[in-house]
């Protein structure tokens, strides 16, 4: 029990955060349906109920992939949360379907909702909660990845790095994203159904937020997906690349894999030195370049073979290789 409790104080704070101001949010939406039967607001507390329970699940399974490999899983449990993630984006997916197919009842049947007054309250007290879990889930993401900024960074320059995140933290960010421009869109939408008279327009709002909530699903799924099979980390491996070549006994560089495992990377290298060497010289550089790598933000995990120079430079051609797909891509 201490070490889950443990495990727990290390997820992914985030997803906590936003786990527990959705689940109030969702409970004030849940009673201003209730009370006004106002369809926008029924969309946005399926959202709300959606989003709770996807960042509660996210924050267990960032937790429990950071338990220490056993023998029975050697290579630890760096992935669980991108199958958490997997499984997560499933509710939403479900509700937002729900959210469309009402959406879409209301248009078509169109009634009069009751208590503005009450709908529009708590969607504004919703719009702001919403804004203080994106700004801090922007935050975090800056932190992540090691950029300083302004005040206003979190809700700019995060969006530029945000395909550098931990999985938790990018698809907390995306749903609250999504959930704050949802809860605008919403109030809105009642705004012009009560003074308009066109009622339709919390139908469309419900639809427009289904499709916003499909497109997160969409993109969690395949950013995570790409995770769980083991992704390529692009820039963190030339960055090792860059500084690996810069110590002085090393020749070239064979091979290079950096893979995400969940919010980790793991690191394999096969480097080129000079046979000359003895076997006490080759463990310290051994050491010293394992020492350098392990200090890289994320590295976790690293293996690293030795083979003769061949005169050859290898990694120069990979390099090169990596470029001519990139650019064809």
């Amino acid at each position: 029990m201490g070490e889950l409790f443990k495990l727990l104080k290390d997820g992914n704070k985030p997803s906590l955060l936003a786990a527990i101001v959705n689940t109030i949010i969702a409970l004030l939406k849940g009673g201003a349906f209730f009370f006004t039967g106002n369809v926008a607001m029924f969309a946005e507390m399926m959202h709300s109920i959606g989003d709770a329970a996807n960042q509660f699940f996210v924050y267990i399974g960032s937790s429990l992939s950071k338990k220490a490999p056993t023998p029975r899983f050697p290579n630890g449990f760096g992935r669980l949360v991108n199958l958490v993630c997997l499984g997560a984006v499933i509710i939403v997916g479900i509700l937002s379907y729900e959210t469309i197919i009402e959406g879409w009842h209301h248009i078509q049947h169109p009634t009069e909702s009751t208590g503005v007054a009450i709908t529009l309250s708590v969607l504004a007290i919703a719009i702001v909660l919403e804004f203080v879990v994106l700004y801090k889930a922007g935050k975090e993401i800056l932190h992540e990845v090691g950029v300083k900024g302004t005040l206003l960074s979190p809700l700019t320059t995060s969006f530029a790095n945000l395909s550098r995140a931990k999985p938790a933290t990018k698809l907390v960010f995306m749903e609250d994203l999504v959930a704050t421009s949802g809860g605008i869109l919403a109030f809105v939408a009642v705004l012009i159904s009560h003074f308009t008279g066109f009622l339709q327009a919390e139908g469309i709002a419900s639809i427009m937020i289904g499709i916003m909530m499909f497109y997160v699903v969409g993109k969690v799924f395949l950013d995570n997906a790409r995770g769980a099979l083991g992704e390529t980390d692009e820039q963190m491996l030339v960055h090792i690349a860059h500084i690996v070549s810069e110590n002085e006994h090393v020749k070239d560089i064979q091979k290079l894999e950096v893979i995400k495992e969940g919010e980790y990377l793991h690191v394999e290298i096969v480097i080129e030195i000079d046979p000359q060497y003895t076997f006490a010289e080759v463990d310290d550089i051994r050491d010293n370049i394992k020492e350098l790598i392990l200090t890289q933000q994320g590295v976790t995990d690293i293996t690293i073979s030795f083979d003769e120079d061949d005169g050859i430079r290898t990694w120069t051609q990979h390099k090169d290789e990596r470029t001519v797909l990139k650019t064809r891509d």
